[in-house]
């Protein structure tokens, strides 16, 4: 059915196919669900070879690959994207890709639980986290390289001294020529932190001309509403990149939330205890939330549970 579909999609059925293909539809809402993620998907090969954008990466979060996934896997292939695969089950992978054709304009959004990975026009790599949106041009022009930000986005900017390359965040824009960084800036979140790995990179107040300067291995972080610099503390966090968290003595609410944030789902803490616990470890997110659970308690006293139905764990 799913080569009926591709062919009614780009508009070459028979008007006898046409009948099947509508028929099908009508029979059950779950094959309309089907077919409109058939035809996104479809309009992301589109979209991606006129846009010129070499490489989409998924990590592999799950190992059971349904069927819409395998077409995802093949389809995406055929447009010399490269899908390291999806989280499916009950963590379903609904990656939006607009464009809009007056401006060119693009948006790229990473749910929950999942990663990607993105060459923007100019040759810059960028690898977006999980619960983050970036809108950028599908092709750089003027002065300056912008593209917009909200959540966490490791850079690896092509040079360009002639076109200086700024990500815009809600808090504060970071202007950059080449280098390599991590830029987290939720926008529902106060947390900023911009960590300098190779090359230089200036972070400006919206408006401003001139800011802070960082120097690799170097990070600011914003605090009481000030910008302080520290050192790099620990270069394993940049890991989120592998599908690999990393915690060095996090308090357990901090934990709390990356896990909410990578596995898509809410935790309860009810036992008190519990938030006074410090957590040090790396952890694979394709192992699951269950299996750092359980971890934990080898060296922590707390029971859990988990309401598949609500996408809940309550510890207590």
């Amino acid at each position: 059915m799913e080569d009926l579909l591709l062919k009614y999609i780009n508009g070459n059925c028979t008007d006898e196919e046409k009948v099947t293909v509508t028929n099908w539809l009508d029979a059950d809402p779950k094959n309309m669900k089907e077919y409109l993620a058939l035809r996104k998907l479809n309009d992301i090969m589109i979209w991606q070879t006129d846009a010129n954008v070499v490489s989409l990466k998924k990590s592999k979060e799950k190992t059971s690959v349904t069927r819409r996934n395998k077409y995802f896997i093949e389809a995406l292939k055929i447009a010399a994207i490269v899908v390291l695969a999806f989280l499916v089950s009950h963590y379903f992978l609904s990656e939006d890709i607009r464009q809009n054709t007056k401006t060119n304009i693009q948006t790229l959004h990473v749910p929950a639980g999942q990663r990607a990975e993105i060459t923007l026009g100019d040759g810059t790599k960028v690898w977006l986290n999980a619960k983050t949106t970036m809108t950028f041009p599908s092709q750089f022009s003027g002065d300056f390289r912008e593209v917009k930000l909200d959540g966490e986005g490791f850079f690896d900017v092509a040079t360009d001294e002639s076109k200086p390359f700024i990500v815009n965040t809600s808090k504060y824009d970071v202007k950059v020529w080449g280098t390599k960084f991590n830029l987290m800036a939720y926008s529902s979140a106060e947390t900023f932190e911009t960590a300098l790995l190779e090359g230089a990179v200036e972070v400006l107040k919206q408006g401003s001309s001139s800011g802070i300067m960082l120097k690799p291995n170097e990070q600011v972080n914003l605090k009481d509403k000030r910008m302080v610099i520290t050192p790099i503390r620990n270069m394993d966090h940049f890991l989120w990149r592998e599908g690999i968290l990393s915690f060095d003595n996090a308090t357990f609410t901090e934990l709390v939330n990356q896990l909410e944030l990578y596995f898509d789902l809410t935790i309860e803490v009810k036992n008190s205890r519990a938030l006074n616990y410090h957590c040090t470890g790396k952890f694979r997110t394709k192992d699951g939330v269950e299996h750092i659970l359980k971890v934990l308690q080898l060296e922590n006293q707390f029971s859990y549970t988990i309401d598949d139905r609500r996408n809940k764990i309550t510890i207590e």
